[in-house]
């Protein structure tokens, strides 16, 4: 006898005529406000499909461990080893211990890591999640796992957000830039595969535009893979290529803004070489603020994202879920600044 599909928050959704988010919500009754009339809509097509929670859900919800699973993208950024730092020192004060996950950039690597954390019983789960679907996590959350994200946005999960406002930060780069003379501005990045490049490059793009500066295509350099082999730095090598390719451009800009600062080290290094001084031939701001960045030559100007308070605050909001201070979902967005040193010099 075949065996029946075990039916889905996101087939429910798709008959009911909603999100999952919305059908999640209406399932876990959770006091988001709803209409009665969506939630009745809801309910009739999840009991017209005979839809049951997976019961390892309710047992999730009552088990005693205190391990709470954190997935990153990659440990060789250390934008990402401050997340952690304080991710664990608020997970320390609770009592809870951490069970750490590199995805390496890699989606099925990710989904690998959430099978595997959810098969531990973990208490909840913290996620800079790269992936471009997140129904596979959404099914968990629906079977009972608390979820925090951090770092990249993620509109089709239904859990608290702790986020950065990626574009406002490009636009404060790009002002500066502005204010110190530049017009002829490029932009270098790793592949807009996540929302947070996008973002980056969105702020880019707009503050172009308001300018009335028209885009040299050759001073927008965007790598094409990302792909980490053993143990390289990709970023640092990344930079190095997508630097070597802006200096075949016909015309040079006078600066660029660079996706963060790992790809930043690799374009100076790259521009060193070559014997293209920063900021005398070329002016530089990126993202992120990592601690190396004051110890270049010269000190490099970067967005900074108070990235050490991002993981404290993700790992605070876990906490307020797991004790059930705090029912509703969250979204927690971080202030970019702009940090001054001496990668950019004035036109003229």
């Amino acid at each position: 006898m075949k065996q029946q599909a075990r039916v889905t928050i996101k087939e429910i959704a798709r008959r009911a005529g909603t999100s999952t988010a919305t059908v999640s919500r209406v399932l876990r009754n959770d006091g988001y406000p709803i209409s009665e009339e969506l939630k009745e809509r809801v309910l009739a097509v999840a009991r017209e499909l005979n839809y049951s929670p997976n019961l390892i859900g309710r047992y999730l919800k009552n088990h005693s461990s205190s391990d709470v699973g954190v997935i990153i993208p990659t440990i060789t950024n250390p934008f990402y080893s401050l997340l952690i730092l304080g991710i664990e020192e608020v997970l320390n004060q609770n009592n809870y211990s951490m069970l750490l996950c590199n995805s390496f950039r890699d989606e099925e690597k990710e989904k690998r890591y959430i099978d595997l954390l959810f098969q531990k019983q973990v208490k909840g789960l913290i996620v800079a999640s790269i992936a471009r679907q997140h129904d596979y996590l959404q099914q968990y959350i629906d079977r009972g796992l608390q979820v925090v994200t951090f770092d990249q946005e993620v509109e089709d999960l239904d859990c608290t957000k702790v986020l950065i406002d990626y574009e406002k930060g490009s636009y404060l780069a790009m002002q500066h830039l502005f204010a110190n003379g530049h017009r002829a501005i490029g932009f270098l990045s790793a592949p807009l595969t996540r929302k947070s490049r996008k973002l980056i490059y969105e702020g880019y793009l707009k503050a172009m535009r308001e300018q009335g500066i028209k885009i040299n295509k050759e001073w927008v350099v965007i790598a094409d893979t990302e792909v980490e082999r053993n143990g390289e730095v990709y970023e640092f090598e990344n930079g190095k290529k997508i630097a070597a390719k802006l200096l075949t451009a016909y015309e040079k800009p006078t600066a660029v803004l660079v996706i963060n600062d790992m790809t930043a080290y690799g374009v100076m290094h790259e521009l060193a070489s070559r014997g293209v001084k920063v900021p005398e031939d070329l002016s530089l701001v990126s993202f992120d603020n990592i601690f190396f960045s004051q110890i270049t030559n010269p000190p490099l100007t970067t967005v900074s994202y108070t990235t050490y308070e991002m993981g404290k605050l993700a790992a605070e909001y876990l906490i307020k879920k797991l004790t059930g201070s705090q029912t509703l979902q969250a979204n927690i967005i971080l202030e970019p600044v702009l940090v001054e040193r001496s990668s950019v010099k004035p036109v003229g």
